[in-house]
């Protein structure tokens, strides 16, 4: 494509993308209690740009927030709340959007997955994402995916070269589809890092972020106690050997990793790595623990330009993800 680009994540934005919680999703056990994350981020989003708010009631879903003027409510049936992955995929060319719709199938067809797959082709119907559209028949999860906007995607072997993704492409297959794809010229993959707790096959989201085109902000643990231990080890000195599109190593930033937490002996997935860079702010999500300062305090000099708003997410990992998986941004591509 002619001029075409994959937007970062800091480049401008027109809006934001949220599902909210409802008694059909796996958070009817505590709906109450999910509620209250979800209005956080999602008042703090709209405070600063557009919220688009797919919801399953409109009326009673607006009761819940004291200032609704720059969120738009759309009532559409979903499965679940994890918009980064069933969300489109955009990009830009010559000024304008295109939403790549691409096969959501429940992280390898571990959960029901039909509704949230029809999320995004339904808004651009209504109108609601107005651009070009294509529906890709290619299994992909925008949380499984990092771009620098320089032609570079970050990702990992275990999430997008999973069998229960996109069964007969090979590496080489599935990169040269991407390639083309996604208007990029290359893929870093990560070959090693995965958060027990997760059932995505972990997400570059949750390992390893561009903050810039030479930055990576990335999960460390220095306990060798930790189950996570060797593995972000490995992925640290992978890291390491990744260079910048002019050949240079990348500046790399560890972020701590949270004391462990649990519900019912299963241990979740907590990071710091799953925060959403938005127009003016870095939503960061925390989680009542020790290191929380720090890993603000870090993210902070990363974007030092942007106000560091953390929100507690311990109601989140209960279900395996956190912020960054309950949005998705829309660039703004004028």
């Amino acid at each position: 494509m002619t001029g075409c680009t994959f937007p970062t994540e800091w480049a401008k934005q027109s809006a934001v993308l949220m599902a909210f919680p409802h008694a059909g999703t796996d958070w009817a056990d505590d709906l109450s209690g999910a509620l209250s994350p979800f209005v956080r981020i999602a008042s703090t989003i709209a405070y600063g740009e557009p919220l688009i708010l797919v919801c399953d009631d409109k009326e009673k879903t607006k009761e819940l927030f004291c200032d609704i003027r720059n969120i738009t409510f759309v009532e559409l049936p979903t499965n679940d709340t994890w918009a980064r992955d069933f969300g489109p995929i955009t990009l830009c060319e010559s000024g304008k959007r295109k939403f790549l719709d691409f096969t959501f199938n429940g992280w390898g067809e571990k959960f029901a997955s039909a509704l949230d797959n029809a999320v995004t082709s339904k808004l651009v119907q209504l109108g609601i994402l107005y651009g070009d559209y294509e529906r890709v028949d290619f299994v992909l999860e925008g949380g499984s995916i990092e771009s620098d906007g320089e032609g570079t995607l970050m990702t990992t072997s275990r999430c997008l070269l999973n069998p229960n993704r996109n069964p007969g492409m090979d590496k080489a297959e599935i990169e040269a589809f991407l390639k083309e794809k996604l208007c990029i010229k290359r893929i870093l993959w990560l070959d090693h890092g995965e958060l027990e707790g997760d059932d995505t096959d972990a997400h570059i989201d949750t390992l390893a972020r561009f903050v810039d085109e030479k930055t990576i902000a990335y999960v460390a643990c220095s306990d060798e106690s930790d189950s996570h231990y060797e593995e972000l080890k490995k992925m640290e000195a992978q890291l390491r050997s990744f260079r910048t599109m002019a050949g240079n190593p990348y500046r790399l930033v560890p972020l701590p990793l949270p004391s462990p937490k649990y519900k019912e002996e299963r241990r979740l997935p907590a990071t710091y790595a799953n925060f959403l860079i938005t127009n003016h702010a870095v939503l960061l999500p925390v989680y009542g623990d020790d290191k929380d300062a720090e890993a603000k305090a870090i993210v902070k000099s990363l974007f030092p330009k942007r106000e560091v708003v953390p929100i507690n997410c311990l109601k989140l990992i209960e279900q395996g993800g956190s912020l960054h998986c309950v949005t998705m941004q829309i660039p703004d591509c004028r």
